[in-house]
């Protein structure tokens, strides 16, 4: 009896009569040192299970992303240096592009001031030629014209003279309008 009544006692301390708990159980005095060792197995076995297989996962992928991180990090410095020299060979091209152009545009601009000094002197040279010639059609027009001036003045000199009645011989009539035309 004795012993049921130590038995009663102590599950009297953390569990009613009807078997229900008595305030907290958790805080119970009597289960204390139960859940203590309980505590201990929960916490080794977390123990080993994050140290032999869950942190050494972590680890791993942690090192491959820093890895992965850095060589990404190398490939653009990489790149950069690549986008870099082609853009300056991009920059060096462009200015032979732009000097040869500007070679292209004064030869051909020589080439056309020697083509149009080239049509220019031709067209000086047909100029004056045309100009020599009509000089020359002017001359003998001017020389036809001062021709024909003096003999429409010789015939109507002798008409004149002929007609206030006086005779006059073709040689006295010509040797006059000479004299006259000559100043």
């Amino acid at each position: 009896m004795a012993t049921e009544n130590t038995a009663t006692q102590v599950a009297s301390q953390c569990v009613s009569e009807h078997g229900g708990a008595i305030g907290m159980p958790q805080l119970c005095g009597d289960w204390i040192p139960n859940q203590i060792f309980w505590l201990l197995v929960t916490l080794v076995v977390m123990y080993f299970v994050l140290s032999k297989i869950a942190l050494p996962r972590i680890g791993a992928v942690l090192a491959d992303r820093k890895s992965t991180i850095t060589n990404d990090l190398a490939a653009a410095e990489e790149l950069k240096q690549k986008a870099v020299s082609a853009e300056k060979a991009y920059n060096d091209a462009l200015a032979n592009a732009r000097t040869e152009a500007a070679k292209i545009v004064a030869q051909a601009r020589a080439e056309i001031q020697k083509d149009l000094d080239a049509a220019t002197a031709k067209a000086d040279a047909e100029i004056a030629a045309k100009a020599a010639e009509s000089e020359k059609t002017i001359a003998g027009i001017r020389d036809g014209a001062a021709a024909a001036v003096a003999e429409v003045a010789r015939d109507v000199a002798a008409e004149l003279v002929s007609a206030l009645g006086r005779g006059a011989d073709a040689n006295t009539v010509t040797a006059a309008v000479t004299a006259r035309l000559k100043g």
